[in-house]
């Protein structure tokens, strides 16, 4: 028995965006919180959402204090203007740290004590205020996922609050709303989005469903983000990339993730890393140390990414798979190693013990021991 979640209302598309007042209306919000970060004020990608908003009679007020890897203290001072302002929705404009703090103002806008209470699964009791979520990059997809991932700041520490009821209302993937998004930037998404189908497609949790979206994802990936990266302005590649991101996030909403994120999350707490960098250079890493566990699946995975596998063993198909995702995150400009994040070794200890702890750390395919994460942050440095 498998269950498959996602936000009920998806809008795709050139154009998409043009929805959002209509239907933040139709959800019965008054007056609405928008949840952004200072880059999205500034190249006016806010003023077109608000806009829209108003246009469909909705009162806004802006929160723009998020920060990359979202924190407590951001959630905090969101929460404090949404109850100040008497607001009863969030609409989120960015990626993932912007619809990962509208979902963390939401948890805490319906429920008592603080953030750090309901970390785990399905903690949530009560239902969060009507939240959609404009998407602006092609990675995360936490605007259909049931994810809320927040730093605490005290501990310099990752955690998760994964509910069914942290679904956004509804999601909108405009890929006019990515074409400005800087080459970095896109790359590390993408390979975002590439960790999330690997390691769901992988993963102890992965049924047929997810399956499906996984593979879609990684051909899609594997065939666009180097255009995406090398023009932005290429609306083909950018709307596959939305895709992508979107299917991706589809798979592991409902089959789980692995190590590559369990690692990732002690990088961004510890160091303040992008999430999409800590998975890009870990992602080789981690599937060579899982590769084992299912041979035939990473075999598909390199027929997946256009590679030929005629006539080789599983094994050498496999070993395939891991080169190509490496030649990928190499062609669109990942840094190669942790060394260059000056990643002291000496943090490797606690930061395995926590990646232990982690809630993605469940589905990967290989029950491992802190030695065996301490070993892969090394070879990944």
């Amino acid at each position: 028995m498998y269950d498959f979640l996602m936000p009920s209302v998806n809008f795709m598309g050139a154009g998409s965006v043009k929805v959002v007042g209509e239907r933040s209306k139709m959800l019965g919000g008054k007056k609405v919180l928008l949840v952004t970060d200072p880059g999205m004020v500034q190249c006016g990608i806010l003023d077109i959402v608000k806009g829209y908003l108003e246009e469909a009679g909705l009162k806004t007020v802006l929160f723009d204090g998020v920060e990359p890897n979202p924190k407590d203290k951001n959630i905090a001072a969101g929460l404090k203007v949404y109850k100040e302002e008497k607001c009863d929705m969030i609409v989120t404009v960015g990626g993932g740290s912007a619809h990962d703090c509208g979902k963390g103002i939401g948890i805490m806008g319906s429920h008592p004590g603080n953030i750090y209470d309901y970390a785990g699964i399905e903690t949530l009791t009560n239902d969060l205020p009507p939240v959609v979520c404009v998407n602006t990059t092609a990675g995360t997809a936490s605007e259909v996922t049931r994810h809320c991932v927040v730093t605490n700041t005290d501990l310099n520490v990752k955690f998760v609050v994964v509910s069914s009821k942290n679904t956004p209302s509804l999601s909108i993937n405009d890929p006019e709303l990515m074409v400005k998004k800087p080459a970095g930037l896109t790359a590390a998404t993408g390979m975002d989005a590439l960790t999330h189908a690997v390691e769901c497609y992988v993963s102890l949790g992965a049924n047929p469903v997810t399956d499906a979206c996984a593979i879609q994802s990684i051909k899609l990936i594997s065939k666009y983000l180097r255009l995406a990266v090398a023009n932005g302005e290429n609306l083909e590649a950018r709307e596959n990339m939305a895709y992508a991101s979107l299917l991706a996030g589809m798979a592991f909403n409902n089959g789980g993730l692995g190590y590559v994120h369990a690692m990732a999350h002690q990088l961004g707490g510890f160091y303040d890393m992008a999430h999409g960098v800590a998975n890009a250079i870990l992602l080789p890493h981690v599937e060579r140390y899982n590769m084992i566990s299912n041979l035939e699946k990473f075999a598909n995975i390199a027929e997946f990414m256009g590679e030929n596998i005629q006539g080789l063993s599983l094994r050498d198909a496999s070993v395939k798979a891991i080169d190509a995702i490496a030649q990928l995150s190499q062609d669109v400009g990942i840094p190669s190693g942790l060394a260059q994040f000056k990643v002291n070794p000496d943090s490797f200890e606690k930061m395995a013990q926590y990646a232990l702890k982690d809630g993605n750390a469940g589905s990967n395919p290989i029950k491992g021991t802190e030695k065996d994460i301490i070993k892969i942050f090394e070879a990944a440095m």
